[in-house]
């Protein structure tokens, strides 16, 4: 993975623990998942809001 072992990986993952501390952890998996999320949908062209202004027929 990205030319990283194991040990460069476990090291990594115990830097993130030292600067976030456990309980921050969930936090930051929850934002990390939401942003892949919206941007899978914004990918799909999906679009949350509908602006164009729709044409009103005249009777």
């Amino acid at each position: 993975m990205f030319g990283m072992g194991i040990t460069e990986l476990v090291i990594v993952l115990l830097i993130i623990f030292l600067i976030f501390g456990f309980g921050k952890l969930p936090e930051i998996g929850s934002g990390i998942g939401k942003v892949i999320k919206n941007f899978k949908k914004s990918l799909k062209g999906e679009d949350e809001i509908d602006v164009t202004p729709k044409k009103e027929s005249k009777q």
